[in-house]
């Protein structure tokens, strides 16, 4: 197949960087918050442990899709994490080819299955 075409159902723009539960959530979360989210709101809003949203933290940094900073908290200082400009918009072309899917699966959802013959099985003549 020549480099303008692309199989139908390829879906390359599923990073397998963004397609796992948690850091989807974690990336939904900063993306909709784009001053950023204290650590332990983040915690909150994606339902992880500590250690869980730092690790996932930790992969998404390395990806050089966020970030994180210091910044002022309530009596001590708190860690901050923002969508880098890449990670918005690698993201945002990850929630796009998302979409593909979703309108090809709906597309097939709605074109009634070919009807196939049955194979013979057994029986006269078989």
């Amino acid at each position: 197949m020549d480099g303008a075409r692309r199989a139908r159902f390829d879906y390359t723009g599923l990073e397998r960087v963004f397609h796992e539960k948690a850091r989807l959530g974690i990336l939904t979360a900063l993306v909709s918050e784009p001053q950023g989210i204290a650590f332990n709101d983040l915690k909150q809003l994606c339902d992880l442990t500590d250690g869980n949203l730092s690790r996932h933290l930790r992969t998404l940094g390395e990806a050089g899709l966020v970030v994180g900073a210091r910044g002022p908290g309530v009596g001590r200082p708190q860690s901050i994490y923002e969508l880098t400009r890449e990670g918005r918009k690698r993201f945002l072309g990850y929630l796009a080819e998302l979409e593909r899917v979703v309108a090809d699966a709906a597309r097939a959802r709605s074109t009634p299955a070919r009807h196939r013959p049955r194979p013979r099985t057994g029986g006269a003549g078989a």
